[in-house]
């Protein structure tokens, strides 16, 4: 048999880092990132510890890679082009769509956010985005300026404080978070047209009351 090309080699480095990479998250996001263990990952994963710490020694590599990943992908929602009633819908859409489609994502962040002892890892993800994260926030005080707005810094801020407050809200409750009822709110508060249909994946039940004390591990 003969040696496998240098070619198929570095598509099984890709292939097992993107399964290391997909059994940390889900991981981080069931335990929280103290309570993850390595041997956890790698069991999820099917990998030896070695492979494993071969391409990501320790957990904080592990997460670093999965935040900046977050952050190009939401980088990429905000970059879009059209009208500026176009691009806010657009951003709407991008941003619910992402939170409903990748809760263990939302579930990973906010269990590093909310917790004193792992916010700063947070934080020194987005720090090394920061000049991409300063111009998304340029980006949208721009569009708000185009649309007329008094203070587009106030609602560039708004705007992010409602987006991230369904994000996280999204990571507790799960499908149980009526997302396309707030996007539609949403297009009616910034005066948008209504939306023809609803988006893909979106859940669509409409609840009276959220049920109390439940997590973001389903309890």
């Amino acid at each position: 048999m003969s040696p496998r090309s240098a070619k198929a080699n570095e598509e099984m480095r890709a292939r097992s880092r993107e399964r290391i990479l997909l059994a940390a998250l889900e991981v981080f996001a069931e335990k929280g990132y103290h309570a993850a263990t390595i041997s956890e990952i790698t069991a999820r994963a099917g990998v030896s510890r070695g492979l494993l710490t071969y391409y990501f020694p320790g957990k904080q590599d592990l997460v670093d890679e999965l935040l900046d990943r977050y952050l190009d992908e939401v980088s990429g929602i905000l970059a879009v082009t059209g009208t500026p009633d176009e691009r806010l819908a657009a951003i709407i859409d991008g941003v619910l769509t992402a939170a409903a489609l990748t809760v263990p994502v939302q579930r990973m962040t906010l269990s590093l956010v909310v917790s004193p002892a792992t916010h700063p890892r947070f934080a020194a993800a987005e720090s090394r985005q920061e000049e991409r994260v300063a111009a998304l926030e340029d980006g949208l005080r721009e569009l708000f300026a185009a649309r007329g707005a008094a203070d587009p810094a106030v609602e560039e801020v708004l705007l992010r404080s409602v987006l991230e407050g369904v994000i996280f809200k999204t990571a507790v409750y799960g499908e149980e978070y009526p997302v396309e009822p707030i996007r539609r709110r949403l297009y009616a508060l910034y005066g948008l047209p209504a939306p023809a249909a609803d988006l893909p994946g979106l859940p669509t039940r409409r609840v009276d009351r959220m049920r109390a004390g439940r997590t973001a591990d389903g309890g």
